[in-house]
């Protein structure tokens, strides 16, 4: 492609904090030409309704999934609640390059049924997904008309799990995840539980034992080990708007060491812009990722033998959600991975 195409751009549920995320970003992106926004609750609305700090940036007016001319779209973001987008994915003609921020097409058929209570309605097209975990499936990604972006949760769990577990160096039966995340993550809807008293000064776990990023983490973690791994998991919420913290604790396997890991983690990540692995006594923490699209791991020894515990901090509105979105869309359309998320933390 030369420095001067231009890919247009439609974003379905634009109004969610995903949209504004990846508005954000995209106004950034020398290869992305916003075309049609959309959000049935505000069609006709200008965007500046909605989001006053996106207004006078020149972005089209928020209209219904039915008023967009799918032959002046390229590219779609689909921000659409997890149930919703099967349809409406099935239903988008076939030039249309996709990446899905909704849940519903990372399971195989299979576990979705079994967490949904119902059958995908694209099998089709939740067999042709590619998962839009960019470091680890970046062939299949670039090879994709649809991908399926991870959630936030697996997006912090996985980086610093799959390498180890595919160098057989921790025990797959032997893995506790306990992430925390800002109230964002729970979405723009108003709802009881994210109300500011229900959050301020306080933490909580919620979807204990049943957290629908569960059956997702356990699929990736499960294809880089060669065999099932169901792990422990417990999601909290955290009194501050972005940020997602996971701290997980391992069991070494074969004499390896904390130095194996690090080893291990390091090659892994090699010459990646997002994914970094911090020097041993160093661990990360949700300041310093705030508003970017990196992924910090750090390791430190637990006071237990043959234990380690692997701490991994991202955005969750970012290389969570909209950042990763743009890093695979940028993989599709074979340009630099980097382009428009090339943004630094906002610290403090």
């Amino acid at each position: 492609m030369s420095a001067h195409d231009r890919f247009r751009i439609a974003i379905l549920g634009a109004s969610g904090y995903t949209g504004a995320e990846l508005l954000r970003l995209l106004r950034y992106h020398p290869h992305a030409e916003i075309r049609a926004l959309t959000a049935d609750r505000h069609a006709r609305k200008p965007l500046g309704a909605v989001f006053p700090h996106l207004a006078g940036e020149g972005l089209p007016d928020l209209v219904t999934i039915g008023e967009v001319d799918w032959a002046e779209v390229d590219v779609v973001f689909c921000g659409l609640p997890h149930g919703t987008t099967q349809e409406v994915i099935a239903g988008l003609p076939e030039h249309l390059k996709i990446v899905d921020l909704s849940a519903d097409f990372r399971l195989d058929s299979a576990t979705y049924a079994d967490w949904y209570g119902r059958e995908h309605r694209a099998p089709h097209l939740q067999r042709e997904a590619a998962y839009g975990l960019t470091e680890i499936e970046r062939e299949a990604i670039r090879r994709a008309r649809l991908v399926a972006n991870p959630g936030c949760y697996p997006s912090s769990a996985l980086p610093p799990l799959i390498p180890l577990l595919r160098a057989q160096l921790i025990d797959p039966d032997e893995i506790i995840i306990d992430a925390k995340s800002g109230v964002s993550g729970a979405g723009r809807a108003a709802k009881e539980s994210s109300l500011f008293a229900e959050v301020s000064e306080g933490i909580h776990a919620y979807g204990v034992a049943h957290h629908f990023h569960m059956p997702e983490t356990d699929q990736a973690l499960s294809a880089a080990a060669g065999r099932k791994v169901v792990v422990s998991f417990t999601p909290h919420l955290m009194p501050m708007n972005r940020g997602l913290l996971s701290t997980i604790y391992i069991r070494l396997t074969g004499g390896a060491t904390l130095g194996d890991l690090q080893a291990v983690l390091e090659r892994a990540y090699h010459g990646e812009p997002f994914v970094r692995v911090l020097p041993d006594g160093s661990l990360p923490a949700t300041r310093h990722v705030r508003g970017t699209n990196l992924c910090l791991i750090g390791l430190s020894r637990d006071r237990i033998a043959n234990r380690a515990i692997l701490v991994c901090a991202i955005d969750n509105l970012v290389k969570g959600a909209s950042g990763q979105a743009i890093q695979n869309m940028n993989a599709m359309l074979g340009l630099p991975e980097t382009t428009a998320l090339e943004h630094r933390a906002l610290f403090p």
